[in-house]
């Protein structure tokens, strides 16, 4: 069984850092091979050269290498703070790049891109876990959840993903040690369960 992590934060001591790392001891707890991605770290260019119909394939061998293991993905993990209500651009960038057509989603014969997609990949389970600095209150009334629709409608459900757990962890600043210590557990615990069903 193959996991996927993705970890979109630019600083390596983050809390997104630090959940990554408790979901993959999780993971290989249960038994998953875990393909373990820091976009920062690795220089993922964000960039998506060409429209729809002709993201099918990429020149770049890093792209191609995490289309490979998105679409083998048993199990998929997202890390990354909320930045105006959206992802990192690296992280937008990702998905534009590597949730393509023929990986991520396809059209029936005869059906042209005004058509529904179908979703191609197999993942059983999605979990993305955000970070903030807005106390949930005064996000929920400010701005709602951007997050949720963008991750549970628009990515993973278009792309056949039906089980998307979805958790936003702060304010991050000024939390103290047992806190972040409770974060991670309830992390390593999500992933776990995810990972036994």
């Amino acid at each position: 069984m193959l996991a996927s992590i993705i970890v979109a934060n630019p600083s390596p001591t983050s809390l997104s850092h630090a959940m990554a790392q408790a979901a993959q001891d999780a993971m290989t707890g249960h038994g998953y091979r875990v393909a373990f991605h820091d976009l920062y770290a690795e220089g993922f260019n964000p960039v998506q050269p060409t429209g729809e119909s002709g993201n099918v394939a990429s020149t770049d061998p890093l792209v191609e290498q995490h289309c490979a293991q998105l679409a083998q993905a048993d199990l998929i993990a997202i890390f990354h703070p909320n930045w105006w209500g959206q992802p990192p651009a690296i992280l937008k960038g990702w998905i534009d790049r590597v949730f393509r057509l023929d990986t991520a989603y396809g059209y029936p014969p005869g059906v042209s891109y005004e058509g529904v997609p179908v979703g191609l990949l197999k993942a059983r389970h999605a979990l993305v876990f955000n970070t903030s600095n807005t106390p949930a209150d005064r996000e929920a009334a400010a701005f709602g959840d951007p997050l949720e629709a963008i991750w549970t409608r628009c990515v993973f459900g278009l792309c056949g993903v039906d089980s998307v757990i979805r958790r936003m962890y702060g304010p991050v600043s000024g939390s103290s040690a047992q806190l972040r210590a409770q974060w991670l557990d309830e992390v390593a615990a999500l992933v776990a369960d995810a990972a036994r069903r």
